[in-house]
């Protein structure tokens, strides 16, 4: 029986890889615990969108079901995108971006405000520049080549 290796689930995957998988998991698991009620607090209030969701994921994370829809999305483009060591590099960096984008964008805007449309809060904005700063530290560190002086070629 032969096949394509996934490297994705093989032991051959990168570190980078891996750590793709693993912040992709962690948005799909936000992503379903955003509807569950209980885990999630005021479920009964949640919105599709906008800042008038009372619904807070572990009593503090402001969500609604436009919200967890974008975690969920995330977390499948994290593992298509986890295949390759290129494009989970991609992923964590750019994706870190976007994150560090709406956590600016959760500063700036007026919580109260239709600008508010996906929701965010106070916790959500200090998560959001977490989140950022980790996966673009990751997608860096876990693929800087080493350096240092070369090795001296042999003489046979």
């Amino acid at each position: 029986m032969s096949g394509s290796v996934n490297t994705h689930h093989s032991a051959g995957a990168t570190t980078v890889q891996k750590a793709a998988v693993g912040v992709a998991i962690a948005f799909l698991a936000v992503g379903v615990l955003g509807f569950v009620p209980g885990i999630t607090t005021d479920f009964d209030t949640i919105d599709f969108a906008g800042h008038h969701s009372d619904a807070m994921l572990l009593g503090l994370f402001q969500v609604s079901i436009l919200h967890n829809i974008v975690h969920l999305l995330f977390g499948v483009v994290g593992l298509a995108m986890s295949r390759t060591a290129r494009a989970a590099r991609v992923y964590l960096i750019a994706g870190g971006a976007v994150y560090l984008v709406l956590w600016i964008y959760g500063l700036i805007i007026d919580q109260s405000s239709q600008a508010n449309f996906v929701p965010v809060n106070t916790a959500d904005n200090w998560l959001h520049l977490g989140l950022g700063l980790v996966m673009i530290l990751l997608g860096l560190v876990l693929t800087r080549r080493a350096t240092g002086p070369a090795a001296p070629a042999s003489h046979s």
